[in-house]
């Protein structure tokens, strides 16, 4: 059976075929509707009903096959894609694999001056070396795949540049960091130029998983009189759903309230006077 709305050539769509990106982004688009691989050695599997073909790739390789043609649409990380210096580009943030690129060094190394002419090891090396030249540094970029602190201890670099968490890794190699946020990365849909057929489908359905990542259903009774203060409290997206009630001196009334704040919404509602307060998961909307 295929979609109605499922264009007459496949999307071809890139995705993760293994690190931090590559479970996230089958775990969303299994949430939007999508058929996934079930061998992990797969490295394509068509998903006719939705007219779609996914391809599991190299995370660092994604913007180089959109770019190209060879691929419609990719999931990557935005430190990918920059790095990449291709003509792919960013088209929706996917809101997970967060990370933060910073520089760290030794003692004596502290700000962006001190870079200059210096050796700085990463796994970034356009990235860096493009941030660093809008701020006129020029230094020796030493491009290495996979860790980088211990690039300053083993002497092939005077600093690092690279993603940090809390930091304890870096500072257990005596690095220390310093300067500017090169990067607020996270996972993000990419196009090539032109927006193929069929991505503003998987846009909406995305979109739909994030909506419903980030907002809860809330149900409750109300004395009608009550009702202006409890829809200040719950506003909803556009406003919520009033219903009445066999007694006419209640309603009932639905509203999204945004995940994380639910139980204090819950909690001044109670105190309004709201009763039979629910709340439900979301498991997919369209916005």
């Amino acid at each position: 059976m295929s979609s109605l709305n499922t264009p007459a050539q496949p999307l071809r769509i890139a995705v993760p075929n293994k690190g931090t990106l590559s479970d996230a982004a089958q775990q969303m688009l299994t949430e939007a509707g999508y058929s996934g691989r079930v061998d992990p050695r797969a490295l394509s599997v068509p998903d006719e009903r939705n007219g779609v073909e996914f391809y599991y790739l190299r995370p660092r390789d994604i913007a180089t096959y959109v770019a190209s043609g060879a691929l419609d649409i990719g999931i990557t990380g935005r430190d990918l894609l920059r790095d990449s210096e291709t003509p792919a580009r960013e088209i929706q943030p996917l809101d997970f694999g967060f990370s933060t690129f910073r520089f760290a060094g030794p003692p004596g190394i502290d700000d962006l001056e001190a870079l200059k002419g210096k050796r700085v090891a990463t796994s970034y090396p356009h990235l860096v070396e493009r941030f660093l030249a809008e701020r006129g540094v020029v230094a020796d970029i030493v491009r290495l795949d996979g860790a980088v602190e211990s690039a300053v201890r083993l002497g092939v670099a005077e600093a690092v540049a690279d993603v940090v968490s809390t930091g304890r890794t870096l500072a257990a190699q005596g690095l220390e960091i310093f300067g500017p946020v090169i990067l607020e990365s996270e996972a993000v849909l990419i196009a090539g130029p032109e927006n193929p057929p069929g991505l503003a489908t998987l846009q909406q359905r995305l979109q739909g998983v994030l909506v419903a990542r980030q907002f809860v259903l809330m149900d409750y009774d109300l004395p009608l009189e009550l009702l202006d203060q409890a829809i200040a409290i719950s506003p909803g997206l556009e406003s919520p759903t009033v219903s009445p009630l066999q007694d006419p001196a209640w309603v009932a009334v639905r509203a999204m309230v945004r995940r994380g704040d639910q139980h204090e919404v819950m909690d001044r509602l109670y105190a309004l006077g709201a009763r039979a307060i629910l709340m439900s998961s979301i498991h997919a909307a369209r916005i």
